[in-house]
């Protein structure tokens, strides 16, 4: 039994759980815990441990365990959760997906399954270690899958594309020896049909009925050789009661294929008139839909490239210095702490810090900007970059699954196989959806049998078969799953992380875009923008000056004219600085006294700075606050120090305006400042002068009256509005907690990934719609159709070959149209040089 948490059952006469908590502290936190969870209706018992953070709850048998955790979430602590993910084979249809998903569910302690049919993976939350993964792949098997767990190890990755490479090379195998079997009885018995002469020459060269037994022995052949495998998973499925498509093939294939053999063996038992052979029916439906499920996988193949192209950007093997060496090792054996060599042209290999040595490292993958960035000692490094000139070493910090490359791919793989809410209802439908065609085909078969024209009983016969075939609902179980791989893969390529595949569909819906400043609209560090000097100076001497005295200040306005000081040269050294809060700085430099800050300053120095007024007003309206220098008592420069807006803010709002959507910024800056930046960016709503607490407060004031917001922001105290607003979008750039706490991450900094991620949202979205749209209605037109609706008024009936040929297509329709959504075009990619997709180095070719 897991020692974290489990659930059992007692003599039947109800269940126990055994809930791992977190955030206690007190008596006060276990008696608070104990009350709520007391109240759960069936409840009958509970008792909480602070020192090992576990509630042990008596229940009655019909208690959930959901129940106990929503309880405790809403006490205001957080139930210990866990993810286990199932590698599920044999799901072949939205039925598969169903069954699996309900099997799942079904098993005691697990509060959500989610199965993915394009994927072929099962992700099942539960509290952590109240269900063994034996337990769960059991469930799968008791409905008749198999599932193993999946570790998401790049080892079982690879193991896993390795047998999806092999099932489509074996699913090719099958369809070329069908088709090569089909083709005789095609051009045999249809020949005949359509060509009299040849016809008239098959009974010159032999009887009617040895061409049966030609038909019989071909037919035959491809139903119980590369037909095998649906009646080998149709039939079972069957006999448990729960049918699948392979037991709709199989059923239908069966029909035709039995009929044909009691006409060329046993016509006496047929009614007169009615001992024709479909051998052809039976053979070519086969055919057929090998020839789906081919194509098919060979998309599904084409789903998961955004992975695959991620995963090359791993580098196999490191450098690493141990005992004074220098030793080529595998990646998985680098541990934290390594002292890792690079070379010129060489990929990164795992995260770190830069020891010694320098180079220029090209984190297009990252960042999305194709000039490289220069690395120094103390720089960070990403595994996955490419080391483009000098030679350095670094010590790793993050290895293996903790790096930011391993981060991105398992959140790409957790957005892949999530289940949208949109899914919901095409899982309520397709469960029952199976049962309901075959009685649709025994009231098909029926009908004609009593109402048909002669000969009643073939008409029965194609008709069930043609209903049978064309109604299977693979098109309803990929037409979600699929689209969502592709456009989550897309998203990666662009830089945009959907950390949950819901996120696809709620950022459609968003009305609101609400912005926090420090960071996200601006660059997050304060700059010295301005810089203008009076007549008779120079402005570098006096930034060389200014820079000197500001050298001896911490404070954050000095730091920026310092580094730009820096930038133009060497400083020289300040003596007898003094620093006077709320008026500024004084220092003696070379020779010549110094004096920096607020206009205060200048006039108790006796100088007045209406020299350069319009200069100071301009600089206000700007939402700049002006500065001041003076060298030897004379007035010198006026500068400014700000946190610029990021060059391309202003092409972001543009473009979620042209989306009809409403721009909000909140910020902790002055009311002034903060009306200065949204007027020179089109800002329609300003929330100023918020402490880092009000934010959330600020994001329920903008979602009053139903309006979906979605916030984008990137430092710690941003956490909380993240999680606040109907969709948090964080900057890749910021922090760890930001990154946890938001639905969709941005890789770069560039808010210009806003406008592509709701652009992409909203063609994914269109992308299932349409999908699902064409499922529902092709199963909704074509059923009739196959079922003879056409017959009374036009004397049209749908062949079972036909048939056949319209469901292998109908799926492969649902898959091409998902991976349109590869061709997916940023609206301002084409005009915006530098930007480019997080695995732009996979798709260039560049490795290790």
């Amino acid at each position: 039994m897991p020692d974290g948490q489990r659930s059992i059952d007692e003599g039947g006469a109800g269940r126990v759980f055994d809930i791992g908590i977190d955030g206690m502290t007190c008596a006060s936190c276990v008696g608070r815990v104990e009350r709520a969870l007391g109240k759960v209706p069936g409840v009958s018992e509970a008792s909480v441990n602070l020192a090992t953070g576990r509630a042990r709850v008596r229940a009655a048998a019909g208690t959930g365990i959901g129940a106990l955790v929503e309880t405790v979430e809403a006490t205001g602590y957080q139930p210990r959760l866990e993810q286990v993910t199932l590698a599920v084979e044999g799901m072949t249809c939205a039925s598969c997906v169903g069954r699996v998903d309900r099997a799942l569910k079904a098993v005691p302690g697990v509060l959500d399954a989610s199965v993915n049919l394009a994927a072929g993976t099962a992700v099942v939350r539960i509290p952590a270690g109240a269900v063994s993964a034996a337990d769960l792949v059991a469930a799968v098997g008791r409905v008749g899958y198999e599932a193993k767990p999946a570790s998401g190890s790049g080892e079982e990755r690879a193991e896993r594309q390795a047998a999806r490479d092999e099932d489509a090379r074996h699913l090719r195998r099958q369809l070329i020896l069908a088709g090569a079997l089909t083709l005789p009885v095609v051009v045999l018995d249809m020949g005949s049909h359509l060509v009299p002469g040849f016809h008239h020459w098959l009974l010159g060269w032999t009887s009617q009925q040895n061409i049966h037994l030609i038909l019989f022995a071909l037919a035959t052949s491809v139903l119980f050789g590369p037909g095998w495998q649906f009646h080998a998973r149709g039939w079972p499925a069957l006999l448990r009661g729960g049918p699948d498509m392979n037991s709709l093939v199989a059923l239908g294939t069966s029909a035709a294929w039995g009929y044909s053999v009691v006409a060329t063996f046993a016509p006496g038992l047929l009614p007169a008139g009615t001992s024709g052979v479909y051998f052809e029916a039976a053979a070519v439906i086969v055919t057929l839909i090998l020839l789906g499920r081919w194509l098919e996988a060979l998309a599904r193949g084409r789903t998961s490239a955004a992975i695959t192209g991620l995963l090359k950007l791993q580098a196999r093997t490191a450098r690493v210095l141990r005992d004074g060496d220098a030793r080529d090792v595998p990646i998985e054996e680098v541990v934290v702490g390594d002292r890792v060599r690079v070379r010129p042209g060489e990929r990164i290999p795992v995260d770190g810090l830069v020891l010694d040595g320098s180079s220029f490292v090209d984190e297009a993958m990252i960042s999305g900007e194709p000039v490289p960035v220069q690395k120094g000692e103390g720089d960070e490094v990403i595994g996955g970059t490419i080391n483009r000139t000098g030679t350095f070493t670094f010590r790793a910090t993050r290895v293996g699954a903790d790096t930011l490359l391993a981060r991105i791919v398992r959140m790409v793989e957790e957005a892949q196989g999530d289940k949208l809410p949109i899914q919901a209802l095409v899982d309520k439908v397709t469960l029952w959806f199976v049962p309901a065609v075959m009685a649709a085909a025994a009231l098909t078969c029926l009908v004609w049998l009593v109402f048909g024209p002669d000969p009643a009983l073939t008409f029965a016969l194609v008709n069930a078969v043609a209903v049978l075939i064309i109604a299977c609902p693979c098109a309803m179980g990929l037409a979600t799953p699929t689209s969502i791989m592709v456009g989550t893969g897309k998203a990666a390529e662009l830089g945009i992380l959907f950390r949950r595949g819901e996120a696809l569909q709620t950022l459609r819906g968003a009305e609101v875009i609400a912005l926090d400043k420090t960071g996200t609209l601006t660059r997050g560090r304060p700059e010295l923008t301005d810089l203008e000097v009076a007549d008779g100076f120079d402005r570098d001497a006096v930034l060389r000056l200014v820079g000197a005295v500001e050298a001896a200040s911490e404070h954050p306005i000095a730091e920026a004219i310092v580094a730009a000081a820096r930038a133009a040269g060497a400083l020289p050294q300040a003596q007898g600085f003094e620093a006077r809060p709320g008026f500024g700085v004084t220092a003696t430099v070379e020779g010549k006294s110094v004096a920096a800050g607020a206009d205060r300053l200048m006039r108790e120095m006796g100088l007045d700075v209406a020299a350069f007024s319009a200069v100071a007003e301009r600089l206000g309206d700007d939402g700049k606050t002006p500065l001041y220098a003076a060298i030897d008592g004379r007035l010198a420069a006026i500068l400014a120090v700000a946190d610029p807006v990021k060059e391309t803010t202003p092409q972001a709002i543009r473009a979620l305006h042209a989306q009809g959507l409403k721009v909000a910024m909140i910020t902790g800056d002055n009311a002034r400042t903060a009306r200065a930046i949204a007027a020179r960016l089109g800002i329609d709503e300003i929330v100023a002068e918020v402490l880092p607490g009000g934010k959330v407060d600020a994001i329920r004031a903008l979602q009053q009256g139903g309006t979906r917001v979605a916030f984008v922001g990137d430092g710690i105290n941003d956490a909380p509005a993240l999680a606040q607003a109907d969709i948090g979008i964080a900057i890749g750039t910021g922090t760890d907690i930001a990154i946890e706490a938001a639905e969709v991450v941005l890789m770069s900094g560039d808010l210009r990934g806003v406008v592509d991620a709701l652009a992409l949202s909203r063609a994914t979205m269109a992308n299932i719609t349409q999908n699902l749209g064409w499922a529902f209605v092709y199963n909704a037109a074509l059923i009739p159709v196959a079922a003879g609706a056409l017959w009374p008024a036009f004397g049209i009936l749908l062949s079972p070959v036909f048939a056949a040929l319209a469901m292998a297509l109908s799926s492969v329709s649902v898959l091409a149209n998902a991976l349109r959504l590869r061709r997916f075009a940023p609206p301002r990619a084409a005009t915006t040089d530098g930007y480019r997709a997080v695995h732009t180095a996979a798709r260039e070719g560049r490795t290790r």
